[in-house]
């Protein structure tokens, strides 16, 4: 086996001369932060996120769960694996993600891992997303669901099939995407990869300690 590599993203900590909020909204806010650059003042704008979990639900036939669900934005149902943003005060990002799977799928696991992160928009977006694996899966009873959420479809696909979409440009939810092929790449080297559920975060702007 190779030994690590040492490409990885580096942390940059420049002086912050003047930040405001332009804008407050229901979940996420606007922020404008004008930044000493080189000895040059730039300004940016952009989403200040809580953060979001995603959980990709394995079960013991190796099918992973896929919820379609209505996107206004995009004007799309798409098919994405369970999720949902850091918005609960206190809520570790694990008990998070134990939520969202019973919330949206109805579903509880005995066994979690951290699966991946990743920096959703970083140029225009501070949210950062970890994905869990769940497995050992078992059903709950059913949440009444409202809104968007109200007419979710469940399917189980297999993990290849579900990666196969994905490289067809079939699927497009970032989630789903990085999930996906991230679970595909990582059972395939016995899931050497997987982090332990409740390690820190320490590249989340919020929850972070700024250490990576």
């Amino acid at each position: 086996m190779s030994a690590e590599s040492d490409l990885r993203d580096e942390r940059a900590d420049l002086t912050v001369t003047r930040h405001e909020r332009v804008f407050d909204g229901r979940v996420w806010n606007v922020v404008r932060d004008t930044v000493d650059y080189n000895g040059a003042e730039i300004v940016r704008e952009y989403v200040d996120h809580p953060g979001a979990v995603a959980i990709l639900a394995l079960d013991d036939e190796g099918r992973v769960l896929l919820i379609k669900q209505y996107r206004h934005p995009v004007k799309a149902r798409d098919w994405e694996i369970p999720a949902g943003l850091l918005d609960e005060d206190g809520e570790s990002p694990l008990d998070a993600a134990k939520r969202e799977l019973a919330e949206e799928a109805d579903l509880a696991a005995d066994r979690w891992n951290v699966l991946a992160e990743y920096l959703n928009s970083p140029g225009g977006s501070n949210e950062n997303v970890r994905i869990y694996l769940a497995r050992g899966l078992r059903e709950i009873d059913a949440f009444e669901r409202f809104d968007e959420e109200a007419d979710i479809e469940k399917r189980w696909v297999d993990l290849d099939e579900a990666a196969a979409a994905v490289l067809s440009r079939h699927l497009e939810n970032p989630s789903t995407v990085i999930g996906v092929l991230t679970a595909a790449a990582s059972q395939r080297g016995d899931w050497a990869s997987l982090g332990d559920a409740d390690e820190p975060w320490p590249r989340h702007p919020h929850l972070g300690d700024g250490t990576w």
